[in-house]
């Protein structure tokens, strides 16, 4: 039950009813397309009038477009209804800590191009580059226009202020990324924390079923967020920073963390944590001292590769680093009791590896009944960009809220 804030709320009106209206219409043609108009009366259970005064309405703002007539032995040929991929464009942006992503995406969402910049140290000199970039994406694919430009990063924004507070893998904090970017795209511009528009990317999806409500997803690279659907519901907490499960201590006693604390889950399941095991196993085989000078580090994705290779310490580098991923999904199985939880990240290529630890761990440590499915993402699907498309996609699929 969603508690009405009396506080804050707006009472419905035939407008209120004729959006939620448009909107299941909308999502009716995402998912059924090609779709009839008897198709959808059948569907959404409205009566004749109300689906053709809808979708007449829709056809007219060019949210819909019509494609070929059916064929019936008698009566009027019905014409189906599809999302009409040409009336906007929606700009991508996934930000990484040495890369960041673009991608022009449609309504479908189809990505009809992407790119990539190196993200850079400098929070100003990357977005003056990265508002430049889209200007040119937007010329290089023009549209009749441009939905807005959705943004995930690793971090955190404040709720009110859309402002990104805390950006520790990216060594930002306090940033107005919001406004630059819009000032300088004349775009609306809405941002996300990673594993929240992951999260979003996976609901939307419908690869785990209409029927699934509660999911959290786990995005693992050289830091860990979690991005938590609760009762169809995206989590954010009052101020927008809920889900810094990464930075949770699950050894007191262990490494430094850029967040300031010792022995945070990311710095013991992330992917740095594996080039540190793997760094630390290497130069100890040498017989070095072992120290951070003494250690050379190798990409997670040649660590992954050398897994390939059934190279012995590369393999144990990837099992502590699984273990200990297992161990903070317990403490998310546990507390949330998910009806999926999906693994996001280029540890999911070794998941024939990774899995098998990760439920063993989960195992040791979960004392509830939860039956939570454990799975990793389609990397090919690209979950962050197609996170941060949703984020536009839903000011027009989502339920809207009305108090």
């Amino acid at each position: 039950m969603r508690k009405i804030d009396l506080n804050n709320f707006r009472v419905a009106t035939n407008e209120t009813v004729r959006d939620i209206n448009s909107r299941i219409m909308l999502n009716l043609v995402r998912k059924h397309q090609p779709v009839s108009r008897a198709d959808l009366m059948r569907y959404s259970g409205l009566q004749r009038s109300t689906v053709s005064a809808i979708t007449e309405r829709l056809l007219s703002e060019r949210w819909l477009r019509m494609g070929a007539v059916g064929d019936l032995p008698r009566g009027r040929k019905p014409t189906f209804l599809h999302l009409n991929s040409d009336r906007a464009g929606i700009i991508g942006v996934d930000i990484q800590p040495v890369t960041t992503m673009l991608a022009v995406a449609t309504m479908d969402p189809q990505i009809l191009a992407q790119e990539s910049i190196p993200t850079g140290n400098d929070p100003d000199e990357f977005v003056a580059r990265l508002s430049r970039r889209i200007l040119d994406l937007i010329r290089a694919y023009p549209k009749t226009s441009y939905e807005g430009v959705g943004v995930s990063l690793p971090g955190r924004i404040d709720a009110l202020s859309r402002r990104v507070t805390f950006a520790p893998n990216l060594g930002w904090s306090e940033l107005d990324l919001k406004t630059p970017l819009e000032r300088a795209t004349g775009l609306l511009v809405e941002l996300e924390n990673a594993a929240n528009a992951c999260a979003l990317a996976e609901l939307w999806s419908g690869r785990h079923g209409e029927d699934v409500r509660n999911l959290v997803t786990v995005t693992v690279s050289d830091g860990i967020g979690v991005g938590m659907i609760m009762n169809g519901q995206l989590i954010r907490g009052s101020t927008g920073v809920s889900g810094e499960f990464g930075h949770v201590t699950l050894a007191a006693d262990g490494p430094q963390c850029r967040c300031g604390n010792r022995g945070c889950w990311e710095v013991l399941a992330s992917n740095a944590a594996a080039v540190r095991y793997y760094a630390h196993a290497t130069s100890v085989r040498k017989g070095e001292v072992g120290s951070k000078s003494d250690m050379a580090t190798v990409p997670f994705t040649d660590i992954l590769r050398l897994v390939e290779r059934s190279d012995p310490r590369a393999c144990k580098a990837l099992n502590q680093m699984a273990h200990h991923l297992g161990r903070g999904i317990s403490m998310l199985v546990t507390g949330l009791a998910p009806d999926v939880l999906v693994v996001v990240g280029e540890v999911t290529r070794a998941w024939d590896k990774v899995g098998p630890i990760v439920a063993e761990a989960v195992q040791q440590h979960l004392f509830t009944h939860a039956a939570t499915r454990i799975l990793p993402a389609d990397s090919e699907a690209q979950p962050r960009l197609r996170g941060s498309i949703a984020l536009v996609l839903q000011k027009h699929f989502s339920a809207p809220s009305i108090a």
